[in-house]
């Protein structure tokens, strides 16, 4: 069947709700917002202007920056005029970025204007520059009147994995794996046109690109973060109605102003188990939240869920399929990824690439097309989701299998404890025992003993406790292999 181009969701909603504020921030003190009909014509000319700049359909262009009108407006023209997105991360030093440039041969950079000092020499001859001066009156008279039409099943956009394991790997999605992530998330989590979305999480994650095609979709904003202002003070001030946090962002919040939430009507928690403590007082506070289980090869959520101190991450959203054997967690559907780009070596031709061809791509999935998450778990009685942890993480102590993360939920369940990282030590007795990384203050041994044997076997316990170390997060997931080589070698 031949496949019919389709303009993209901006433009799409532009047509329906023209006056419907689309994005939204703060600059020097002021509040500044565009209608969809404005922001799709901006995003009209910084097409013509990509184009201008060298670049053509298939090309790959590396944009560096926090989040951004920019970047959104940036998103948006790269999926007009088929050239691949790819956020990368400005917390990243030089040596990385030039590394994964090279490595998946991003044809073309592009930096805002604070991490300029990014653009290495080594990368200038890759650096655009654009003018988005350009897309304000009378400018956008120039601006074609029709908007591109696309293949929305060709690769679109290149997300980076977290790295966690090393070097992290170059996701590739299509806008159809976008638009139905959005729409399995809208079937349980309402968003519509007056919608208010902070963009807390980054663009160059998973979760963060996902809540700019969310809002497209249903004609919502997209709200920039004021870096400038207290959370809590943005949430109050310009009237969010749906957030996206981790663990530590809502503990910061919760300190700051816990009233700043009463007006939102959907709190997506990520990142991780959510202590009892912190779903307690969004109970209190009648804050309607929700758990997911989500992962960047499938655009984002899998499952989603009302919070609940079980811990479980809710159960399948529409467009995916999900399967558990031997507790091993299975994924399949419309939101799977096209696959990850392979690394460039100097025996292989720069060619370009937006059809996703075999050459240039790997997806790993078993005869009936399942993709191995890496992940355990289980469905409970209620046929919600519930996450054992990686399979790479699992270790044997005594003969017997732990998991790590099913002690690190235990105990972050100590109000003195934000974040725990449970690994094994070598032990000439029992192979491995296990030992804990806390962040927060460390209570006395004997507490935290108590606290693990009353919800788990006793030789699941760790032995010895150490405190965080000093180590720059470059993501919004904890590295465990950096912090944990942190603590086994100091020098690093």
């Amino acid at each position: 069947m031949q496949r019919v181009p389709v303009i993209s969701p901006l433009h799409q909603t532009a047509k329906t709700h023209p006056h419907s504020i689309a994005i939204s921030w703060r600059s020097k003190g002021l509040n500044i917002a565009l209608g969809y009909s404005e922001l799709s014509l901006r995003v009209m000319v910084l097409g013509e202007q990509l184009l201008s700049s060298g670049l053509t359909r298939g090309d790959r262009l590396a944009c560096i920056d926090t989040n951004s009108p920019e970047l959104v407006m940036l998103y948006w023209a790269c999926i007009d005029q088929g050239i691949l997105f790819c956020p990368l991360s400005p917390r990243f030093p030089p040596a990385q970025i030039t590394e994964l440039i090279e490595r998946y041969t991003l044809s073309h950079i592009w930096a805002g204007e604070p991490h300029q000092d990014l653009l290495t020499q080594a990368l200038s001859h890759r650096a655009i520059s654009l003018d988005f001066s350009l897309t304000s009156q009378p400018h956008l008279a120039t601006a074609q009147s029709q908007a591109s039409r696309v293949d929305a099943e060709l690769a679109a956009n290149i997300i980076l994995t977290s790295g966690s394991s090393g070097m992290p790997k170059a996701a590739l999605h299509s806008l159809n794996n976008h638009i139905a992530n959005a729409e399995g998330s809208r079937s349980f989590i309402p968003l519509e046109s007056g919608d208010s979305w902070l963009l807390t999480l980054p663009v160059f994650h998973i979760g963060g690109l996902a809540i700019i095609n969310r809002c497209a979709l249903a004609g919502a904003a997209v709200v920039l973060q004021d870096r400038d202002s207290r959370l809590s003070e943005q949430l109050t001030r310009d009237k969010i109605t749906h957030l996206s946090l981790v663990a530590t962002q809502l503990v910061r919040l919760l300190n700051q102003d816990a009233s700043s939430l009463q007006q939102v009507k959907a709190l997506l928690l990520g990142g991780g188990a959510i202590s009892p403590a912190l779903l307690a007082q969004l109970e209190t506070l009648k804050i309607r939240s929700f758990t997911s289980y989500g992962m960047t090869e499938m655009g984002s959520q899998i499952t989603t869920g009302i919070a609940n101190e079980d811990g479980s991450c809710g159960h399948l959203l529409p467009g995916r399929e999900l399967k558990i054997q031997d507790n091993k967690i299975y994924v399949r559907g419309e939101t799977l990824f096209l696959g990850y780009l392979k690394p460039h070596s100097a025996a292989q031709p720069l060619t370009r690439s937006l059809t996703g061809s075999a050459e240039q791509i790997t997806l790993t999935l078993d005869p009936d097309g399942w993709f191995f998450t890496e992940d355990r778990g289980y469905w409970n009685e209620d046929g919600n989701l519930c996450i054992l942890g990686r399979c790479d993480n699992m270790f044997i102590c005594g003969g017997e299998n732990i998991q790590p993360e099913e002690i690190e939920t235990i105990l972050k369940q100590h109000p003195e404890i934000e974040e725990a990282i449970v690994f094994p030590q070598a032990d000439d007795e029992f192979g491995n025992l296990p030992a804990a990384i806390i962040k927060g203050d460390i209570p006395q041994q004997s507490e935290l003993d108590a606290l693990v044997c009353s919800q788990a076997a006793r030789f699941k316990r760790p032995r010895q406790y150490y405190p965080w170390p000093k180590v720059e997060q470059t993501s919004l997931k904890v590295s465990r292999k950096q912090i944990i080589e942190a603590i086994l070698d100091p020098r690093i």
